[in-house]
């Protein structure tokens, strides 16, 4: 089966500021839009963002992972190794609040992984990962 791009949509209360969260923080293109929604390239995915009110689970529901509380749902992407660590930089210089902070998992292990969570300003939460291996993606 051949690899083709997700398509996600989500929630937002203030089109504007998510707008400019993807737009100028995660360097998303924009694409299509209306008053009420919003297209980004989400790095080579459709990431749609439509204004909703009512949908928000004000309190984080979490899960315990290697010690840390992993926010669920949460969407995010697989990037290079090189990439995840410049945008962990950037991210890191912009002072973004991190929900797990970047970090090495399973270092020197099958699956060695670079992870980090934040959130957007509507609380949903976004995981970037890198593996130092990536043909170790789906390895046990």
């Amino acid at each position: 089966m051949q690899v083709q791009p997700f398509h996600l949509a989500i929630p937002v209360k203030n089109l504007e500021l998510c707008r400019t969260f993807y737009r100028d923080i995660l360097q998303c293109k924009e694409g299509r839009s209306s008053e009420s929604w919003v297209d980004f390239n989400f790095f080579g995915h459709q990431l749609v963002i439509h204004q909703k009110d009512g949908m928000y689970n004000e309190e984080p529901v979490t899960n315990p992972v290697d010690g840390h509380d992993v926010p669920v749902p949460h969407f995010g992407v697989v990037l290079t190794w090189d990439d995840w660590q410049n945008l962990s930089k950037k991210l890191t210089a912009a002072n973004t609040q991190f929900v797990i902070t970047p970090t090495i998992r399973f270092q020197g292990k099958v699956g060695e992984q670079a992870t980090m969570f934040f959130t957007d300003p509507e609380n949903n939460a976004l995981e970037f990962k890198a593996f130092k291996d990536m043909s170790q993606l789906f390895a046990k």
